[in-house]
């Protein structure tokens, strides 16, 4: 459910020639709606000559382009790339022309249950909430009366841009007033709080108009007037609070029904969750239900870390859904799960699409590496690749990619499964910091203490499809924190299997190299180099240096000659003539 809001909006030229006022205002898309409402406005700066171009351009740009950003991001960080990137433009046009244009810009964001405001110049923000009207922002500009519109801080001043940020909780029948100089220099604290609330939005943002300019406004004259009449479901939060209203179902069997589901099968028992293959009994379908298991059903951080599932899932499906982009707009985003939300659940579970199929892992186990043909491994890569791109892209890392984490569909379609230990910026602190990952795939720098990020999940994919080419890992089995088995570079599939192409060699061996900047640096990059194939091969990987496989062994080896040259030259102190 999205934001029920009352907007209107006002500008005048007032005694000015033009207006180099403007006002933007986006509702988010049904596939958006995690991204919350957006607005602002701007005051072009009048002696700047492109001030109307500077105003438009900075408000226009921000509503437009924040719904590109991540839903993952935090506010915050959204706006204030979007305004650095408009300032250095700004800044960059007004090196090359003789006309100025700068602007001030005072942007507000709705999202969930709170509102953000960013902030540069004098336009003003007001949040009236019951009797109380409280100025939000704070003038930059000269406090000398003479000197009131000389700005200290506007976008496209300087290459360098100061901004305000401010945040606070959203409550409903709040009601936001945003203006530019031209009214709240003519207008009582009080009586814009008086004008704000009279009638709907527009009328109130005409009124707020329309008074400014009869007390003697001498400039544009602009008010956006947004009401808050009941607010956005924060789905990370309703999650949450699931979590812990709701108990963990009791350990099912075959037969048990809830909530209109029928437990046909028990897939999985991890120690930490439960999955069973479920039917609902109106529609006939299989789903999968995963839930905690009753050891860990009263652990807050366990019930903490599967919400944060949920709203990965719900997002990743979110992002594409609804798009009319043909079978993964109908069923989520293409290379995942969907998760089905669940109306008036009496349990905590999660209710996943049911796929028949086989996990990576089972068919490695069912076949062996034989019979996996070497196309289909690339193929199968390729299409992982691309679903940690959309991840990464998301601003999230997956943390456990392996080839039990890979299933392949009935339907020939390869799911990434599992995103309990990935990470986003939105999880806990003990999720953040937890140790994920099985150790054969984790990559070597997360024994050193390194957050895992992009290319972690990269080198992940690179010891998976080494496994399915050749059945063995390129590093052997490894212990947490065992890092001496770093110390010998893989050897190349090829050499274990004959079939494997060179090319494919080089791929493989660039994915798992032991040091970080020898590797893929995204996934798309990966993908696009198993797609070209033998036609355009990556050059063969160097070899790893000694001094990044075993640092140690050569301080040895300094020490050893060291000791050596010593001896030498005590010897020939002592013993040779002089």
């Amino acid at each position: 459910m999205s934001f029920d809001l009352d907007i209107g909006y006002a500008s005048e030229r007032g005694p000015c020639e033009i207006n180099e006022d403007f006002v933007a205002t986006r509702r988010p898309a049904p596939e958006e709606e995690d991204m919350g409402f957006v607005c602002a406005i701007a005051d072009g700066v009048s002696t700047g000559g492109d001030g109307r171009m500077a105003a438009q351009t900075s408000a226009k740009t921000l509503v437009e382009d924040y719904f590109g950003a991540p839903p993952t991001w935090d506010t915050s960080t959204v706006l204030d790339r979007l305004i650095v990137a408009q300032n250095s433009w700004l800044a960059a046009h007004n090196r090359r022309h003789q006309s100025a244009a700068m602007t001030t810009l005072t942007a507000l964001v709705l999202r969930g249950h709170s509102w953000t405001l960013a902030h540069v110049g004098d336009t003003r923000a007001y949040l009236i909430r019951g009797a109380e009207c409280r100025l939000l922002t704070l003038d930059h500009c000269l406090a000398q009366a003479d000197l009131r519109s000389r700005l200290t801080r506007a976008l496209g001043q300087d290459d360098s841009i100061r901004i305000d940020y401010s945040q606070g909780e959203l409550h409903r029948d709040d009601s936001f007033v945003l203006l530019s100089d031209g009214v709240h220099a003519k207008l009582a604290h009080s009586r814009i709080a008086w004008l704000a609330a009279q009638g709907s939005a527009g009328l109130a943002s005409h009124s707020l108009v329309a008074a400014a300019l009869a007390a003697g406004s001498d400039d544009n004259a602009s008010a956006l007037v947004i009401r808050v009449h009941s607010l956005a479901r924060s789905r990370l939060d309703d999650a949450l609070l699931n979590s812990r209203q709701l108990a963990p179902p009791k350990r099912l069997k075959v037969g048990d029904a809830l909530d209109g589901l029928l437990v046909t099968a028990c897939v999985a028992d991890t120690g930490v969750h439960l999955i069973y293959q479920v039917r609902q009994l109106a529609t006939r379908e299989l789903k999968a239900l995963k839930t905690l298991h009753p050891s860990r059903a009263g652990d807050p951080h366990e019930r903490a870390m599967l919400a944060h599932e949920a709203w990965l899932a719900a997002r990743v499906a979110e992002r594409r859904g609804g798009r009319g982009a043909g079978p993964a707009g109908a069923h989520g985003e293409a290379g995942f799960v969907r998760l089905n939300e669940v109306p008036d659940a009496t349990a905590y579970y999660l209710l996943y699409d049911w796929h028949g199929g086989k996990t990576l892992e089972q068919l490695l186990e069912q076949k062996g590496r034989e019979a996996i043909a070497v196309h289909d491994v690339v193929a199968w890569g390729v299409a992982a690749a691309r679903a940690l791109g959309r991840l990464h892209r998301l601003g999230v890392v997956h943390r456990d990619v392996k080839p039990a984490n890979l299933h392949l569909g009935d339907d020939g379609q390869l799911r990434l499964l599992d995103l309990g230990v990935a990470v986003s910026g939105h999880e806990s602190a003990e999720q953040r910091n937890l140790h994920a990952g099985t150790p054969s795939y984790i990559d070597p720098r997360a024994w050193d203490g390194v957050p895992a990020d992009a290319q972690s999940d990269l080198f992940a994919l690179g010891v998976t499809l080494y496994r399915l080419l050749t059945g063995l890992l390129p590093y052997g089995e490894i212990e947490p924190y065992q890092k001496q088995r770093y110390r010998r570079d893989p050897r190349a599939p090829s050499r274990l299997r004959p079939e494997v192409p060179i090319w494919l060699d080089h791929v493989v061996l660039k994915a798992v190299a032991c040091e970080a900047k020898q590797r893929f640096e995204t996934a798309e990059e990966f993908a696009l180099a198993l797609q070209r194939g033998a036609a355009r091969p990556l050059p063969a990987p160097g070899t790893t240096p000694l001094a990044v496989r075993n640092p140690l062994l050569l301080w040895k080896a300094g020490v050893a000659l060291s000791g050596v040259l010593n001896l030498l030259l005590i010897y020939w102190l002592l013993f040779l003539p002089r």
